[in-house]
C-alpha cells in the first residue's frame, strides 16, 4: 500500500515538475541574450573555450531533444535551442555542452554512465515483460520476478548515477555562463532557474524508480511468506 501511494505521489510530482520545466522554458526562451548569441553559437564557444574541437553542434527535431552523445562526439540542440538567441537557449546549450567537457576530463560519474549503457539499454527492453510473467506466475516460477527486479534494479541504479552527471553539468554550464559574460546579472537567475527545474525532472525520475523497485520486491517477499 505505502508503495502504491510513493508511486502516485512520484507520478504526480513528476507530471507538475515536467509541467513547470516546459513553462519555464517557454518564459525564458522569450527573453534575449544581451549580446543576441543563438544557442549555437554558445555550444560553439563553450567547447572552444575548454579546448575541445573535436565535437560538432548539430541541430535536432523536436522540443527539449537536446543531448550529447558521446559516441559521435556531437551536442545535438533542438531546432528552438539551435536557432534562438535566448536565455533558455543559452542555459540548455551550455549544459550540454558540460556533457561534452566531462567526456573531455574524463569525469568518473558520466564513465560509470556510459558504462550501463549497453545493460540499461538490454534491461529496458525486457524489464516489463518479464516483470509481467514474473507476477502472473509468481506461484510456479518464482524466480522469474527475481529476474525482472534484476532488471528493473539495473535501470535504477542508472537514474541515481545519472542525478551527479546531470548536476555536474548544469554547474559547468552555469559557471562558464557567467565567467564567460554570456549571460549577465540581469538575467543569469533565469538561466540557473531554467536548469534548476530541469535537474529535478532526474530527481523526480529516480525517486520514482525506487519507489516502483521496492514495490516489486514487496511483492516477491510477499510471495515467499
Amino acid at each position: 500500500m505505502i508503495s502504491w501511494i510513493l508511486i502516485i505521489v512520484f507520478g504526480l510530482l513528476g507530471w507538475i515538475v515536467s509541467s513547470r520545466l516546459n513553462s519555464k522554458f517557454k518564459k525564458y526562451s522569450q527573453i534575449p541574450l544581451d549580446n543576441g548569441m543563438t544557442g549555437r553559437d554558445v555550444a560553439q564557444k563553450m567547447l572552444r573555450d575548454n579546448g575541445i574541437y573535436d565535437v560538432n553542434v548539430t541541430s535536432v527535431e523536436g522540443t527539449l531533444t537536446d543531448h550529447y552523445n558521446p559516441a559521435d562526439k556531437t551536442v545535438n540542440l533542438s531546432d528552438a535551442v539551435y536557432h534562438s538567441n535566448s536565455v533558455a537557449a543559452a542555459a540548455v546549450a551550455a549544459h550540454e555542452c558540460g556533457h561534452a567537457v566531462q567526456h573531455a576530463q574524463a569525469y568518473t560519474p558520466l564513465k560509470m554512465r556510459s558504462a550501463l549503457v549497453p545493460a540499461v539499454n538490454f534491461a529496458s527492453k525486457w524489464v516489463m515483460w518479464v516483470i509481467l510473467a514474473g507476477v502472473l506466475m509468481i506461484k510456479s516460477f518464482p524466480g522469474l520476478l527475481s529476474l525482472g527486479i534484476g532488471l528493473f534494479a539495473v535501470t535504477t541504479i542508472f537514474s541515481f548515477i545519472t542525478l551527479p552527471v546531470e548536476i555536474n553539468a548544469s554547474m559547468r554550464a552555469l559557471s562558464w555562463l557567467n565567467t564567460a559574460g554570456i549571460t549577465s546579472a540581469r538575467n543569469h537567475d533565469k538561466a540557473e532557474d531554467a536548469l534548476k527545474w530541469a535537474a529535478y525532472t532526474y530527481v523526480v525520475a529516480a525517486l520514482s524508480s525506487l519507489a516502483t523497485l521496492i514495490y516489486y520486491i514487496m511483492i516477491a517477499m510477499g510471495n515467499r511468506r
